[in-house]
């Protein structure tokens, strides 16, 4: 206890000494010197071929912090959510993009605009709430157009960031409220203000270590009134204190130089105060109080906060809500952010609710419109609502993917496994890692698993029907997806014995070993070996039996009538993770809250303790614990500390059953709390973490880490899960739904040799071969507007993942390259001779061309792309080349949602084998393969074909018409246009032309005759009779029935490609009898004089 109580003092005196430098010039960080290259295999850039994919959720969202709606343009405003990022909507809320993925925080506290230029917007980072699941941030930052670029202004040691307000006379003057950590003490905190647009702030009003601004406001008529709502408040892992006697309101009428606290509020311990100035009067400023013993409530002031009335006793949660916004109309209406949002129509005397009828509960921030105060937009913990009517109904945004996941698990199911987890406040949900369709997973293919917040969910890897989901402090169902039925299977104490304590996010694991076995954990751990029909106890109470209530936070031991003391707050001492040993299912690991690790190797009867693990602060949370598959001894653990200020990463591993242990962390960021560890099942070496900030992955132990970024925002990864059966990576991220980097096998094994060799080919995935369907009818989002909500599936076919080591450059690019080389040297660059420069000109393009060919070595496909090096992959899939012509290839426009580009036949499910080739100055080379792969048969086809040669055969002979076929409507075109010019050019030549025209006249009849039968009677068409089908409607039948099927061929369609077939042959001979009389004609028109006509040769002597 007294080491504990000296590291916190430690922590806080260093943190005090940040805090301690108010009234200085706070520069934008230092630029940090270049570090020595690493090898290719340690650098994340050399992976970003391997992108990772959103699978959603949008079906309900996430937190959203604030809103900032250009005053101009109510359809574009901004969205601060409070773990995923920054989003932008210019069509009121239709379709949005994310703009902040790239940045150093995800969690957002506030965002403003500029109000003399509205591309000018303010970030502030850091949510601006004090729960137990707040998420931390670095600082203010800006963007000067609109959104696409940003800068970090600092403040970094601010952690969270309640506003920021700019000077509407002056955009140089920037405003900060700096909220301050809230896990510990110092740090920026207070009004910081910049006089140079964000280059450099000074701290122009503080009060101390533990108090940060938590509002901060303007009064619109003077830019020099100011008013500073300032919070007391920290957390623990084990408390929280919600206030203090230095929580207050301050105002500045010299912009900041000088400071009044204002009389007339309560004193003593206060909580969050929240205030605004009302636009239709800014004399007018209300305030409600956080505060116990009958103090709290709603206080107004109609003299600028000269004095104050008191018009109600009520407030809300400052841990959460306590915000206050007035009606840019009505002086006297006024809304409070709570569960469920306050609206007072008199001043604050009497309070009602808003209405949340088919809304989400649990509301962060308001925009109403001024022109219609009817026209409402409400941030909550499910999204964003908009409404018409005042709250009397809600419209929900179904395609804003930010939802908050605290864990993931994986099932069995086929073909393609589903992904579950446990949402913050949002439900447990299940949905599929893909589909067959071609309209991607949408919001109608998840599922509701379990209420309340969601946790920890685990699936019977024999049975995905059975589900066990959880709520909030081990609230355990088993859900039974086929029928929707739920049975409440949370084990409690039994009679006369002390009460469980149980983890916000209690942990469940289901065995390796019995698909009944479940382990849940409170203080104590819990078995079932019959899916939760019954319980016993395998463990004492697992942790330290702390007394949190003597435990110091902000300098000292608080009375238990402290301001919402331990509120929101976890009883602490409990278990948080359980591992069972895949090797053994008598060995379980289990960690608790306050820092201990344990062990036992007998199914319960005997726990063997772990403290002090080297390099791990005193009584740091496990986030988790895992068993290796390779090593009955083995096990990895993630301390997480940051519930204590400490944001390092502190990730072991022991090989000898916890007799010792080593720290596997030392290249991962230094500031990144790590929260989950995964071992692959096949390379003991290749591990992967997710920390605050992102994914990373080792293929050495632990020794190195490489951060895996393609497709993954900067979002904190809460948890991992590999579906071995495919080798997928599945991330539960805090704020941007789930994610899966499918099939990284690539990733084993990897060593510096791969990546030496000039190029190589991975092991090929076998692939499963489908046709995908449209449920919508049409492609993309079919006709159901542009904000239905949908994330692609990966694309149908065979995955290649590809090395090249080294650009392939033209000599244009060389030229260019070995130029920047002297230029940087200051070495004179002198201009190239024009032989060179015409060799740049004349050089084609170099590429890469992949072949794939079947069993019998027959080439079925090849696939171009651009020679540019690193691991990439290329998918094919599972068609053969077009035999569309190459000039004048349909590709459909977006809104074109109905036929697509045109696209060969499906090959046969079979062996097949790709090589790699390099195209450069006509010289094409192998570099890489063949490596072989299978194609296997979805087999989700009702009435599939049951003889595949005569399949093949049958479209093979359809392809081979529509090849030839396609270059005789070419042809037939082309012949069409030279008739025309030839009947102008007969016109205007020196001679008699009667004899020409009566023999053009007679070809054209001819072709007429070819045209009717190639296209059909379009005399009949134009006047809506029915014409008989031409050969390209029967060829088109037989292609549009078999390219979208591996159904049989139907007897319609082989009927259809017989009498193409038969009717062609005639109709080819003819047009090519008619081809040669056009250019014998042509022949006549040159001898005659007459202006030249395409396809014609001119003569010369």
């Amino acid at each position: 206890m007294r080491m504990f109580l000296s590291i916190l003092a430690l922590v806080t005196l260093t943190n005090f000494a940040l805090w301690a430098q108010k009234d200085k010039k706070v520069p934008p960080p230092a630029a940090v010197p270049a570090k020595a290259e690493k090898p290719t295999v340690h650098q994340s850039s050399t992976y970003s071929g391997l992108s990772l994919r959103s699978i959603g959720p949008a079906v309900t969202s996430g937190r959203v912090s604030d809103f900032a709606v250009n005053p101009r343009n109510h359809a574009e405003y901004y969205v601060a959510t409070s773990s995923g990022g920054v989003w932008k909507t210019n069509n009121a809320g239709t379709t949005w993009v994310p703009i902040f993925d790239g940045q150093g925080s995800y969690s957002i506290g506030c965002i403003a605009l500029d109000p003399s230029n509205t591309a000018t917007v303010w970030v502030g980072s850091g949510e601006n709430n004090n729960q137990r699941a707040v998420s931390y941030g670095d600082g203010v930052y800006k963007s000067e157009n609109g959104g696409k670029t940003w800068r970090n202004m600092g403040l970094k040691a601010s952690e969270h960031i309640a506003n920021v307000v700019v000077d509407p006379s002056n955009s140089n003057i920037v405003y900060v409220a700096a909220y301050g950590p809230v896990w510990s003490d110092g740090g920026e905190r207070g009004v910081y203000k910049s006089t140079d647009g964000g280059e450099t702030w000074t701290n122009v009003k503080s009060v101390s270590a533990y108090t940060g601004c938590s509002n901060l406001i303007m009064d619109p008529r003077n830019p020099q009134v100011l008013y500073a709502a300032f919070h007391q408040r920290q957390r623990k892992v084990y408390t929280y204190i919600g206030g203090g006697p230095e929580s207050a309101l301050y105002k500045t009428t010299d912009g900041g130089a000088t400071w009044k606290k204002l009389d007339g509020l309560p004193g003593g311990d206060v909580g969050r105060i929240g205030i605004d100035l009302s636009p239709v009067n800014p004399d007018y400023i209300y305030a409600v109080v956080e505060a116990q013993e009958g103090k709290g409530g709603v206080y107004r002031s109609t003299d600028r906060g000269a004095s104050w009335e008191k018009m109600s006793g009520v407030f809300t949660s400052g841990n959460y809500y306590q915000e206050l916004t007035c009606d840019p109309r009505d002086v006297d209406r006024i809304f409070i952010t709570d569960s469920y949002y306050k609206v007072s129509d008199d001043g604050g005397k009497t309070v009602r609710n808003l209405g949340e009828i088919n809304k989400h509960i649990d509301n962060h921030c308001i925009w109403i419109d001024p022109g219609n105060t009817n026209h409402l937009r409400v941030g909550c913990d499910g999204g964003i609502y908009e409404s018409w009517d005042f709250a009397k109904s809600w419209e929900f945004k179904h395609n804003l993917p930010v939802t908050q996941f605290y864990k993931v698990a994986t099932d069995n199911g086929l073909p393609f496994y589903h992904v579950h987890g446990g949402t913050q406040d949002n439900l447990s949900l299940g949905g599929p890692s893909r589909t067959t369709s071609d309209n991607g997973i949408t919001n109608a293919d998840w599922y509701v698993t379990s209420t309340g917040d969601g946790f920890e969910t685990q699936v019977d890897q024999t049975n995905p029907d059975i589900i066990y989901a959880q709520s909030q402090y081990g609230g355990l169902s088993r859900f039974d997806r086929k029928s929707g039925q739920s049975v409440f299977i949370k084990p409690l104490e039994g009679e006369n014995e002390p009460a469980l304590r149980w983890n916000w996010d209690a942990p469940l694991t289901i065995s390796n070993f019995s698909s009944t076995r479940l382990y849940f954990g409170a203080n104590k751990v819990f078995r079932t070996d019959d899916r939760g029909n019954s319980w016993k106890v395998i463990s004492p109470d697992l942790t330290r039996g702390i007394d949190r209530n003597k435990l110091e936070i902000m300098g000292k031991i608080w009375s238990v009538d402290a301001l919402a003391k331990n509120g929101s707050t976890d009883i602490y001492g409990q278990t948080t993770s359980i591992a069972e040993s895949a090797l053994d299912q008598n060995t379980l690991w289990v960690g608790t809250d306050d820092g201990l690790l344990w062990i036992t190797r007998d199914g319960g009867s005997n726990w063997e303790k772990m403290d002090k693990l080297p390099g791990v602060p005193d009584n740091s949370y496990v986030h988790q614990v895992i068993a290796s598959r390779h090593d009955k001894n083995g096990a990895y653990v993630c301390f997480n500390h940051h519930r204590y200020g400490d944001f390092k990463p502190y990730l072991l591993k022991t090989s000898d059953g916890g007799k010792t242990w080593k720290s596997i962390s030392a290249t991962l960021p230094e500031r990144g709390s790590v929260y989950s560890i995964a071992e692959d099942h096949v390379d003991p070496n290749l591990l992967f973490c997710g920390t605050e900030f992102g994914l990373f992955f080792t293929q050495n132990g632990g020794e190195t880490w490489v951060q895996l970024k393609s497709g993954l925002p900067t979002i904190a990864v809460r948890d991992l899960d590999i579906q071995r059966r495919e080798n997928d990576l599945v991330l539960a991220t805090f704020g941007r739904g789930f994610y899966i980097l499918d099939d990284y096998s690539p990733l084993r094994n990897l060593k510096t040799e791969t990546f030496d060799q000039a190029a190589t080919i991975f092991p090929v995935k076998d692939a499963l071969m489908f046709v995908p369907n449209t449920p919508l009818g049409l492609r993309d989002k079919g006709h159901l507007g542009s904000s239905y909500y949908a994330t692609p599936n990966p694309p149908v076919g065979a995955v290649f993942t590809y090395w090249l080591k080294e650009d392939i450059k033209t000599l244009k690019a060389k030229r260019q390259e070995a130029e920047k080389a002297k230029f940087d040297k200051k070495e004179p660059v002198y201009y190239p001779d024009i032989e060179a420069l015409r060799k740049e000109d004349e050089q084609p393009e170099p590429y890469l061309l992949f072949t794939i060919t079947d069993a019998d070595g027959d080439v079925v496909r090849h696939l171009k792309a651009a020679a540019s090096k690193g691991l990439k992959r290329i998918v094919w899939d599972f068609r053969h080349n077009t035999t569309a012509p190459v000039l004048g290839r349909y590709k459909p426009s977006p809104d074109q949602l109905f036929g697509g580009e045109e696209t060969g036949q499906l090959a046969l499910p079979g062996t097949y084998s790709v090589s790699l080739s390099k195209y450069e100055d006509g010289v094409l080379t192998p570099i890489a393969g063949p490596v072989k792969f299978n194609c296997k048969a979805l087999n989700n086809v009702t009435l599939p074909a049951t003889d595949l040669p005569a399949y093949a055969d049958f479209v093979a002979k359809v392809a081979s018409l529509r090849k030839v076929l396609s270059a005789t409507n070419s042809i037939r075109g082309e012949l069409s246009g030279q008739m025309s010019a030839i009947q102008t050019a007969i016109q205007e030549m020196p001679a008699p032309p009667q004899d020409l025209l009566k023999k053009a006249f007679d070809l054209q009849r001819r072709l007429n005759t070819v045209t009717l039968q190639l296209n059909g009677d379009a005399t009949r068409g134009r006047r809506e009779f029915e014409a008989p089908s031409s050969i390209n409607d029967r060829l088109g039948y037989a292609q549009g029935v078999m390219w979208g099927t591996t159904s049989a061929p139907t007897q319609s369609a082989i009927d259809n490609y017989n009498i193409a077939a038969k009717q062609f042959k005639p109709a080819l001979s003819e047009l090519k009898a008619i081809a040669a009389e056009v250019t014998e004609l042509g022949k006549q028109l040159d001898v005659k004089g007459a202006p030249a006509t395409p396809g014609r040769w001119p003569s010369w002597e």
